[in-house]
């Protein structure tokens, strides 16, 4: 095969990746902040139910996750899975990482010293003014870089869409070289993947420095 030829298939394939990577931070991210408020709810029963569930989510393999969604609506349901594929990668991505972020956000709520949260309602702020206007930026400069060591894993584990036969720039660098015989289609998507988490790093340090207080 070109290498032309082969280069086009593979940037075919890291559209598929972006694709995934960029409908997972869009859902997870602020599922993961609902995750959070609930994983620290005073309701004990929500909160147990909820830390039980990150811990299976963070204690399970993420391919292993992908595949009980694709077939959970077939085997519970008997629905059929045709055109599920696609969105089932979407749902699973997203519920396994925010999880994670569930985390994180909680590490940085949890962070910020009680007394602000008193000095607002002194002021006479609500919680959810207290929240969105005072308490929200301050976690969101300390997790940061915790969120941005997500974003780049986010990036890598793309390629376990091929767990459901999805044609992500890995699937199709593992075609290309079973059927040409050579080890140039993994270099040149290692260096897709490499020159994409640079872009992600280097835009997540824009976004520290925006939020720097010095």
């Amino acid at each position: 095969m070109a290498f032309d030829v082969m280069l086009r298939q593979l940037a075919e394939g890291m559209l598929g990746s972006v694709l995934i990577f960029a409908l997972t931070l869009i859902f997870s991210l602020p599922l993961g902040l609902l995750v959070a408020l609930g994983r620290m709810s005073k309701n004990k029963i929500l909160s147990g139910f909820i830390g039980l569930l990150i811990s299976v989510l963070r204690g399970t393999p993420l391919m292993l996750q992908l595949l009980v969604v694709y077939f959970f609506p077939y085997y519970l349901f008997g629905w059929s899975i045709s055109g599920w594929r696609f969105p089932a990668i979407i749902v699973g991505f997203s519920i396994n990482y925010a999880a994670y972020f569930a985390e994180i956000y909680r590490s940085g709520i949890e962070a910020v010293p009680k007394g602000q949260w008193e000095a607002a309602q002194i002021l006479g702020y609500s919680k959810s003014q207290t929240f969105m206007r005072i308490i929200l930026p301050q976690v969101i400069k300390i997790i940061l870089p915790a969120i941005t060591n997500e974003i780049i894993t986010l990036v890598k584990d793309t390629s376990l869409a091929f767990s459901l036969s999805y044609m992500e720039m890995f699937t199709i660098a593992k075609q290309i070289a079973a059927s040409n015989t050579t080890f140039t289609p993994f270099v040149v998507s290692a260096v897709f993947y490499y020159v994409f988490n640079l872009l992600v790093a280097f835009v997540m340090r824009h976004f520290e420095k925006k939020l720097s207080y010095y």
